[in-house]
C-alpha cells in the first residue's frame, strides 16, 4: 500500500481492515417465486461465497437490492449471513436511508455479531458537506465498537471531510470509493491518509487496477456471486503486481462488467442474476426498478460464461 504521513490507522480494528484488504463480496437476494426471499437459497448462495475462498461479504449492498428490501427483511438478511458464514468471513452490514433507520439497522448487525457497517452514500437531495459528516458521525458514534466503511459516489465528497470524520470517530475504518476517476480517488485519498483509512476501490474488478496503482488494497465485487474463482484471482494477481496476469483476467470479464455498467448500471444487478440463473443456482427474479434481462442479453451472458469455462471451474 502506498504510504504517508497524513494519519495513522486507529487500534482496535486490524481484523476489520485485514477483511476490507481482499475481495468484499456484495451477496445477491434471491427472490422466490411468489416475489419474497428465498431464505434457503440466500443460505446456499452465502455458503458457497465463503466456500469459494471469499473473506469478507455485505448483505444489504446495492448487489443485494438494498433498497427495495422492507426493514424485516433486510433484518433478517443480516441474521441469515451471519448464521451461515459468520464464523468464516466478515460481515461488514449495508445501512442507510434515515439517520435513525441507519443507527437501528447497525445496532442489529452489533447484535447478530457483524464486524463492519457499510454506510450507504445518502440518498436525499441536498447534501451540504457539514451535513454529510454530521450524518456519518452520528451513525459511527452509535457504534463504537463496529468498524465503519463510508461509501463515497459524490465527487463532492473530499478528503478533507474524509479526514475530519476519521478524527471523530476512530472506528470509520474504510472507503468504499465508487467515483469513476482515478485521478480524483488518488487525490482524495491522499488528502484524507492514505494509511488512515483501508481504502477500497468501488467499481469492482473492472476499475480495481487503476485504483489498486493508486492506493486500494480491496475492490468490492458482485461478479463474485457468480465465480468466486475470477474474482480471487483477479486479487492475487494485483496484490502481486502482475500486470501481465491482471490484464488477461481482465480481457475475460470486461464483456460482463460493462454488461453491468451499460444505461448507468440499469441491468447491474440483473445480469448477475441471470449468470445465476444459467448455472442453476437461483432464479432471475429482480425487484422493480430493475428488471430481468431481455432475451438477447441473456445470449450474451451465456456466451461469457462459456468463455470463462475455457479458464476456470465455477
Amino acid at each position: 500500500m502506498m504510504t504517508d504521513d497524513r494519519g495513522t490507522a486507529a487500534p482496535g480494528f486490524e481484523r476489520a481492515r485485514a477483511a476490507l484488504s481482499g475481495v468484499v463480496a456484495i451477496p445477491v437476494t434471491p427472490f422466490a417465486a411468489d416475489g419474497g426471499i428465498d431464505w434457503d437459497q440466500h443460505g446456499a448462495l452465502l455458503r458457497r461465497l465463503v466456500g469459494g475462498g471469499i473473506g469478507a461479504v455485505t448483505p444489504n449492498g446495492n448487489t443485494g437490492e438494498f433498497y427495495t428490501l422492507d426493514p424485516a427483511e433486510a433484518r433478517r438478511a443480516v441474521e441469515n449471513t451471519v448464521k451461515e458464514v459468520g464464523d468464516r468471513a466478515a460481515v461488514i452490514v449495508g445501512v442507510g436511508l434515515d439517520t435513525a433507520s441507519a443507527i437501528a439497522a447497525a445496532a442489529h448487525a452489533r447484535e447478530c455479531g457483524a464486524q463492519m457497517v457499510m454506510v450507504h452514500q445518502p440518498v436525499h437531495p441536498y447534501i451540504s458537506g457539514e451535513g454529510w459528516t454530521e450524518y456519518h458521525r452520528t451513525i459511527a458514534d452509535a457504534v463504537p465498537e463496529l468498524g465503519v466503511v463510508l461509501y463515497i459516489r459524490d465527487a463532492r465528497v473530499g478528503g478533507e471531510q474524509i479526514a475530519r470524520l476519521g478524527e471523530l470517530c476512530p472506528n470509520v475504518i474504510g472507503v468504499k470509493y465508487s467515483v469513476a476517476d482515478p485521478v480524483r480517488f488518488a487525490s482524495v485519498a491522499y488528502d484524507a491518509g492514505r494509511d488512515r483509512f483501508v481504502w477500497v476501490a468501488g467499481l469492482a474488478e473492472l476499475s480495481a487496477p487503476g485504483y489498486f496503482a493508486l492506493g486500494a488494497s480491496g475492490f468490492t465485487s458482485g461478479l463474485a456471486n457468480v465465480a468466486p474463482v475470477v474474482s480471487l484471482e483477479m486479487y492475487r494477481l494485483l496484490a502481486a503486481g502482475d500486470h501481465r496476469g491482471v490484464l488477461e483476467v481482465w480481457d475475460l470479464i470486461r464483456p460482463f462488467e460493462q454488461l453491468r455498467a451499460a444505461d448507468s448500471a440499469a441491468d447491474n444487478v440483473s445480469v448477475v442474476k441471470e449468470a445465476l440463473a444459467q448455472l442453476g443456482l437461483s432464479r432471475r427474479d429482480v425487484r422493480p426498478p430493475s428488471r430481468t434481462l431481455p432475451g438477447p442479453l441473456r445470449d450474451h451472458v451465456e456466451s461469457i460464461l462459456a468463455n470463462w469455462g475455457a479458464r476456470w471451474q465455477f
